[in-house]
């Protein structure tokens, strides 16, 4: 069998996405998104699920995204039920870079509350690019359940998905706003804020939320 340029150097570009060197792994990612072949889809995947450097991550997401839906698809939405927490949240990831909806089914609930901060955060917000029409309060259920969760940079998140919904989550915020967990009252009454106001900042929207709930005002409209 003849073995084409063309064949040593994809061998070239997928070894050197295991290659030791960073800044190596990102090249190669370069180059594989440069030149999609579908052998690449595979060891792009696979590599998601383990490289450890952010930059390089976000260049494999957009090498898939320069393959066809077709073949990057399926392998995705099996890499979102992986045991291994990298793998799920790159794959969310990259679905929300690739957007499209055929995906949205394995948007499950389990995800939107996935125990790893960076799974959820992840399926948070390829949720609401993915959403299709008429489902956002529904979604907007879903989220309302995870306020309080995690550090500011994860209520940060949160607070964003919430705010890119729209009014259709005001309903399900309101509850969020009167729950007896003061946590989750002052995540509530902060994303309230952000959709009101998106220009106030999250750092002061929640210490004005904190305020608010220390004087009792939680779920008071116009606060």
């Amino acid at each position: 069998m003849t073995i084409t340029t063309q064949d040593t150097d994809a061998m070239r570009a997928i070894q050197g996405l295991k290659d030791a060197s960073s800044s190596v792994r990102l090249r190669a990612a370069l180059a594989v998104g440069t030149t999609p072949d579908p052998r690449f889809v595979d060891p792009l995947i696979e590599r998601c699920a383990i490289e450890p450097e952010f930059f390089v991550r976000d260049m494999l997401t957009w090498a898939l995204t320069r393959h066809p839906v077709s073949m990057t698809l399926p392998e995705l939405l099996r890499e979102v039920r992986s045991e291994r927490a990298q793998a799920r949240s790159q794959a969310l990831h990259t679905l929300s870079k690739i957007g499209d909806r055929q995906a949205w089914p394995a948007i499950t609930r389990a995800l939107l509350s996935d125990a790893d901060d960076e799974v959820a955060r992840s399926a948070w917000r390829t949720a609401v690019v993915l959403v299709p029409e008429g489902e956002e309060p529904a979604l907007a259920t879903v989220l309302v359940t995870q306020l309080g969760r995690g550090g500011r940079e994860t209520q940060l998140s949160l607070s964003r998905a919430l705010v890119a919904l729209g009014e259709v989550m005001v309903p399900a915020l309101l509850a969020g706003t009167t729950a007896p967990d003061p946590r989750v009252r002052t995540h509530a009454l902060a994303t309230q804020r952000l959709l009101r106001d998106p220009d106030a900042g999250f750092e002061f929207a929640i210490e004005e939320a904190k305020r608010a709930v220390a004087l009792g005002e939680s779920g008071k409209e116009g606060r």
